[in-house]
């Protein structure tokens, strides 16, 4: 059962439920004014083409998010664009290494595109880029591991300043990524046309990740947790550049999209959302086990169970989550996934530094590996270090022929003559950079934790 219409005030829920496909719910907003307005009214309608975005919550609410609808993928031409002066284009589509970190195909590469922003603008963006950046990056896990990241800028040069709804829903502007405030008349859903944002996308030599910034101080962003069949990143974060709050929407959306998890709020009132009945999610922070049932099954988060959980209060099972009062359960009361301001919680931290490890890899060989070293030679790997308050680093390991080297722990590079290898016979030199971290606990995630370099050494 879907939710009927429903007084103002309330969020706007997801618009197509697991399993279901053949209703969604569309959200709209209703005229308002002041911080506590009035914001959406949904009912049943069919399922329209597009792409799928979550909302974020309410500027002065808690909610971290306030469900999902569909889009156009192209956006709404309001205005119909100006080419770009010979200046203009010599200067757009211009890609930047803001942070460089290794190579592309080690690092998890994040691409910061700005919309709204003219050709005289462009160094502001630059400051906006790295400012958001910082503001992600304050936030764990992504502090201790931000070395294992790359963040490319890539300028789009719009013909006028600022996006289309802002500061009212009847403003248009003509931009590079068509972005704007009040998609699907939704005040602060900031939505992109997402082709013309993958053709900047393109231009960057590699994408895991996509955040487009609107050059605006308006409170809002959007969430496109759909991965790119053609370009293969994990989705697209859209975000004021000038609003505090903003960065804190970004980094609720990477959470859907590298760490895979789900929204923990939920919807008192709604008609529909009282009780989930269906089977066990595959998201790992929310569940049908209560706590008791969790620890006697050990299933998901149960070695989490009774520990001090970084965005406060104890790991438990807490019901409501994915969207539903009652008949799910999520691990901590407040976590990102719920507020907006407040960190991930353990079980998010641990699902989140798997999503890091599945796009990134801890060892780079400096050595090329595709040809036979000598006994002149030096086996030398990069190994990225870790920003952990406690110092922790990732363990480094050498291993001949399947056997440990114990002498060699902790070293990048090894002299073949070190090896004393006293044969013609050809041999397998490896290294292994190994994250132990305290903050995965599963086996099966932390057999993933590990990156492996190898050459093929003989005298």
């Amino acid at each position: 059962m879907r939710p009927a219409r429903r007084p103002a005030g309330r969020p706007a829920i997801r618009s197509a439920l697991r399993g279901a496909v053949a209703t969604v719910c569309a959200a709209a907003v209703l005229a308002a004014a002041g911080p506590a307005a009035a914001e959406v009214a949904a009912a049943d309608v069919p399922v329209k083409a597009g792409v799928e975005v979550e909302i974020p919550g309410p500027e002065h609410g808690g909610d971290a998010g306030s469900g999902h609808t569909r889009v156009p993928a192209a956006g709404v031409r309001a205005k119909t664009a100006r080419g770009l002066s010979a200046a203009e284009r010599a200067v757009d589509g211009a890609v930047a290494k803001m942070i460089d970190n290794g190579p592309v195909a080690d690092r998890l590469d994040v691409v910061v595109i700005g919309d709204g922003y003219t050709a005289a603008e462009l160094d502001r963006f630059h400051a906006d880029a790295r400012r958001k950046w910082d503001e992600v990056t304050a936030v764990e896990p992504y502090t201790t591991y931000r070395n294992l990241f790359n963040v490319w800028t890539v300028d789009a040069v719009s013909r006028e300043s600022g996006v289309s709804g802002d500061p009212g829903a009847g403003e248009v502007r003509d931009t590079a990524l068509g972005s704007y405030f009040w998609c699907e008349d939704i005040e602060r859903l900031l939505c992109v046309d997402q082709p013309k944002v993958d053709a900047y996308v393109a231009k960057a030599p590699a994408a895991d990740l996509v955040v487009v910034l609107a050059n605006s101080a308006k409170y809002g962003g959007a969430g496109y947790n759909e991965r790119s069949a053609t370009l293969g990143y994990e989705g697209i974060s859209t975000a004021s550049a000038g609003h505090a709050k903003s960065g804190q929407v970004a980094i609720h959306e990477t959470g859907h999209s590298l760490g895979k998890l789900a929204d923990e709020y939920f919807y008192p009132g709604v008609p529909g959302y009282e009780q989930y009945t269906g089977p066990e999610p595959a998201e790992a922070n929310t569940s049908t086990l209560a706590a008791q049932e969790m620890a006697a099954q050990r299933a998901k988060w149960y070695r989490w169970l009774g520990e001090p959980s970084p965005d406060g209060g104890t790991v438990g099972a807490y019901e409501g989550g994915g969207y539903y009062v009652g008949g799910l359960y999520r691990p901590t009361d407040n976590s990102i996934m719920r507020v907006l301001g407040k960190p991930f919680n353990l079980p998010g931290v641990e699902a989140m530094i798997a999503g890091f490890h599945r796009h990134a890899r801890t060892v780079t060989p400096l050595t090329p590996t595709d040809r036979t070293l000598r006994v002149r030679h030096t086996a030398k790997a990069a190994v990225p270090r870790l920003a952990a308050a406690d110092g922790r680093q990732l363990v480094v390991r050498w291993f001949l022929d399947g056997r440990e080297l114990r002498r060699f722990e902790g070293r990048t590079a090894v002299p073949v003559a070190e090896l004393w290898l006293f044969d013609l016979r050809v041999h397998r030199l490896s290294v292994t950079a190994q994250d132990r971290t305290p903050s995965v606990r599963d086996p099966r995630i932390a057999g993933t934790l590990r990156s492996t370099a190898e050459w093929t050494v003989r005298l």
